[in-house]
């Protein structure tokens, strides 16, 4: 099989996206496929120009020199091809080759969301919003859809004015190399890398700045439980380097001092943290798909999220959940309240119960064995190309 893959331009320095293409393409070559990856080059985007001019710079070079080079290049590929996107938001792209076999995986419809007003967390402006547009008209001359949880297929349905051939749910694989130390050693280790007495254990968080990830709630969800208990345990937050708003805020808390953000940690410092956090604290307000809930509960961790989906896909039956943070200021400190009591909870379990928690999380991440995950998507890639459409 011939697969050319769509990927996000590298000079966009996206996080995720890059290794979901990567696991997407070495997945593929392993399995015998040919894999070619297309994506915009750096022309208009590397010239000297005010940063604000820099992201239109980059749309010409997505949007009017890429699309060109596609269809030049289009003219020396044959029907054994299937074109694969490795995300929907690459849809201005779709129309290139919606007569040809192809295949568009979705992650999550956030943005879109956003921009349709329906994330009051997350209103988007007006160029946002006639951005998002664009790239919906373009994923809807797709035919065939992947997407990486139920709630992201319902959420793509949706969207679709046309009708479709193929919409597929494959959930993601874990990918972590996983090095799990024992607790105790894992505290020890972290502890003198960061110079924090880790000894009873600590709360653990993994997300970055993005609205979605609900740091602030992680925070105040903490400061009530600390307030409710003499558990002395500090927050660990992991991820990247807080906003000022965030920032401001922890520093009006009671208990600022125990909350200590680790920027940009390796991923062996990472599985250390897993390894031994007394619980992981995920309480996001959306997801596509949910990967930390997945990683913490491989590194036998108990974990927190919130009861909706997806994260009550990915979690299952392992996971401790909670209500999602109210847009509503006034009623945060009600559920921050409440998501405590569930956290003591947590924090409080026997050696048995714990036991039982940490088992059934293992067993929950077998549904996410990469190998599976792939077998999955190449077996569609398959169906597709047969097909031809």
């Amino acid at each position: 099989m011939n697969i050319i893959l769509f990927v996000h331009p590298v000079f966009l320095e996206s996080q995720s996206m890059p290794k979901y293409a990567q696991m997407l393409s070495e997945g593929m070559r392993e399995r015998g496929h040919s894999v070619e990856i297309w994506s915009p080059e750096s022309f208009f985007f590397r010239l000297p120009v005010k940063q604000g001019w820099r992201k239109w710079f980059g749309y010409i070079d997505q949007y009017i020199i890429f699309p060109y080079q596609v269809k030049k290049r289009l003219k020396l590929i044959d029907n054994s091809t299937l074109f694969v996107f490795s995300d929907q938001a690459l849809g201005p792209w779709v129309p290139l080759v919606a007569n040809q076999a192809h295949v568009i995986h979705c992650h999550d419809f956030l943005s879109q969301k956003s921009a349709l007003g329906e994330i009051p967390e997350n209103k988007s402006g007006w160029s946002g919003r006639q951005y998002q547009a664009f790239i919906r008209r373009g994923f809807r001359t797709g035919k065939n859809f992947i997407s990486v949880s139920e709630k992201t297929k319902s959420d793509l349905h949706r969207f679709l004015t046309a009708p479709f051939l193929r919409s597929s749910v494959v959930y993601n694989g874990l990918t972590t190399s996983f090095s799990q130390v024992e607790p105790t050693e894992a505290r020890r280790q972290l502890a003198k890398q960061i110079n924090l007495d880790l000894t009873r254990g600590y709360i653990l968080h993994v997300g970055g700045n993005q609205w979605y990830k609900n740091r602030k709630g992680v925070v105040e969800i903490f400061e009530a439980w600390r307030k409710m208990e003499n558990t002395n345990l500090p927050l660990l937050m992991v991820g990247r380097k807080p906003g000022l708003a965030l920032m401001n805020f922890c520093e009006k808390l009671t208990f600022r001092s125990d909350i200590h953000w680790l920027y940009d940690i390796t991923d062996e410092q990472l599985s250390i943290a897993y390894s031994g956090a007394t619980v992981f604290l995920f309480p996001s307000l959306a997801e596509g798909f949910g990967w930390p809930i997945a990683e913490a509960m491989a590194f036998s961790c108990p974990v927190i999220t919130t009861n909706e989906a997806p994260m009550t896909e990915v979690a299952g039956e392992a996971g401790f959940f909670i209500d999602r943070r109210p847009f509503v200021e006034t009623a945060a400190n009600d559920w921050a309240n409440d998501a405590a009591k569930v956290l003591n909870k947590v924090v409080g379990l026997g050696p048995e119960e714990r036991k039982e928690a940490v088992m059934a999380g293992l067993k929950n991440i077998k549904r996410f064995d990469p190998d599976q995950k792939l077998n999955s998507i190449e077996a569609i890639y398959k169906e597709i190309l047969q097909s031809g459409k």
